[in-house]
């Protein structure tokens, strides 16, 4: 009997994905830079892909069981190069919006000086089709835009030593969060997140009920009380401009 391949996404601990799993958030990412092969997880021979888009993974787009599920979904091939990377001038902030998958999702700021590490996915055409439509970049009410990020306003250090003269990020549309000064709140995990979220707003208990469990329960696949809980941020004074918004 042939012995299982402990390159498997099940073997390595990383098969989870947010998309089933929305108190996971962001989800588990390899401790290295690897090739996503379908199910597996495979060494990188080269960490630049001219014929790949570059893309940075600031939220679940970095977890190789998140990139899997949205490929098999539609069809398409899931060898992704997915590189760790040092970004200079980003943080990882909470997206001002409510998603239909469940959760809270994470979104990039402008951080000058911040210095911090995020995996890069080279994606080609397909793939940068189906993430872009996973964001909602291709309709006016989806919570994304891709903006290109240059090397002058960020800058991108591969694991290799490589700076990148830029790459594409997700930027939302409705902005992110602030922790009660007017600073971007950061994403921290999806379920201390989304207590604290809830002990301080009624409400938002209201809404999606008083634990991390029931807010995940009743958001997930429900577009019209995503859109209210959306539109509560607003309204309660949750959110600001993440300074990313004329890049998109």
């Amino acid at each position: 009997m042939a012995e299982p391949d402990p390159r498997t996404l099940e073997a390595l601990g990383l098969a989870e994905a947010p998309r089933e799993h929305p108190l996971s958030y962001p989800g588990a990412r390899p401790e290295e830079s690897v090739l996503l092969d379908g199910d597996r997880l495979l060494p990188l021979t080269r960490r630049v892909y001219e014929d790949r888009v570059p893309v940075l993974a600031v939220g679940s787009n970095a977890c190789p069981a998140q990139l899997r599920h949205k490929m098999a979904q539609s069809g398409v091939s899931g060898t992704i190069p997915m590189v760790r990377t040092r970004v200079l001038g980003l943080g990882v902030g909470v997206s001002a919006h409510v998603s239909v998958m469940g959760y809270v999702s994470a979104s990039p700021f402008h951080a000058p000086g911040a210095v911090g590490e995020l995996f890069l996915t080279w994606l080609d055409a397909e793939q940068l089709a189906v993430v872009d439509a996973s964001e909602g970049v291709p309709v006016a009410e989806g919570a994304y835009d891709r903006a290109w990020l240059s090397a002058s306003d960020v800058r991108i250090e591969l694991d290799s030593g490589e700076l990148l003269p830029g790459a594409h990020v997700y930027v939302n549309r409705r902005g992110v969060l602030h922790n009660g000064s007017g600073t971007p709140r950061p994403h921290l995990g999806e379920r201390p997140l989304l207590a604290s979220l809830l002990a301080g707003s009624a409400r938002l208990r209201e809404l999606f009920g008083e634990t991390p469990e029931e807010f995940c329960a009743r958001a997930r696949g429900e577009a019209a009380l995503c859109a209210l809980g959306t539109r509560l941020f607003a309204s309660e004074g949750l959110t600001i401009t993440s300074g990313l918004e004329r890049y998109a």
